[in-house]
């Protein structure tokens, strides 16, 4: 495992109890951040903290991203904790149901937006001010390729998924002039919990999308996001980092 030079950052990361953000959590871990894992479920937080191991460098948040006091809170506990947030990663997400636009139900789409783009909305606004004081700082908001190609049956998603990818490009701009970087990850399906929440037939749809053939790991979105919050990504905003296996190639 490649390692980047993370020692003594703080690192933010959303819905790091499983899946791709505790992968995450384990790759800037090893890299020497300190991890502040933020997830509704305190309980799961803690357990994942406790399965990371390095006590004294993870943290665990129980927030509800989609609620704006909630994430003033958790950054005032994370920066109590940690004095400050060097980095942040947007990784909590839903799928929801699969079913095509005049059958979804409102709420549940109301729902998937809350906390697919809003919190990503809020988490930002909440932790800028925290890295502006020191004008610089990683923020990978974690979309996906369905918000590029748009996945049928399962549009909330996918309409979430463009408008962090969309967010990520303005953001990105307003805070060029600081040290400040923002790129959004697009993986493809990858091994994760969310699968559960799909059908068979649509995880089958999606792995065909993927000319390498099978789903991602989520190893392998770990370690883009490590690059992604290092300083060796120092060129590089507005961007969107593909882990696909070849789906998209733009």
């Amino acid at each position: 495992m490649n390692q980047y030079d993370l020692k003594g950052q703080i690192a933010v990361i959303t819905g790091a109890a499983r899946g791709i953000g505790y992968a995450a959590a384990e790759r800037l871990l090893a890299s020497g951040a300190f991890v502040a894992i933020w997830d509704v479920d305190r309980q799961v937080a803690e357990k994942a903290a406790a399965m990371l191991g390095n006590t004294d460098r993870v943290f665990a948040v129980g927030v509800d991203i989609s609620v704006w006091e909630q994430v003033e809170q958790a950054t005032a506990e994370t920066t109590d904790k940690f004095d400050g947030i060097d980095i942040l990663v947007n990784n909590a997400g839903i799928a929801g149901p699969n079913m095509p636009v005049w059958e979804f139900p409102i709420d549940t789409w109301r729902q998937i937006v809350d906390i697919d783009l809003n919190g990503v909305f809020l988490c930002c606004r909440s932790v800028v001010p925290v890295m502006l004081r020191k004008k610089t700082g990683r923020i990978v908001n974690v979309a996906s390729v369905a918000g590029k190609e748009g996945n049928p049956n399962a549009a909330a998603y996918s309409a979430a998924k463009a408008g962090v990818i969309g967010l990520t490009k303005s953001l990105a701009k307003e805070l060029a002039h600081t040290d400040i970087r923002v790129n959004a990850l697009t993986p493809a399906t990858a091994e994760t919990d969310i699968l559960k929440q799909l059908s068979v037939e649509q995880i089958d749809y999606m792995r065909s999308r993927i000319p390498i053939g099978r789903l991602g790991t989520t190893e392998e979105n770990a370690a883009m996001i490590a690059f992604m919050c290092s300083p060796d990504c120092s060129f590089t905003t507005g961007a969107v980092f593909d882990t696909s296996g070849g789906r998209c190639t733009y």
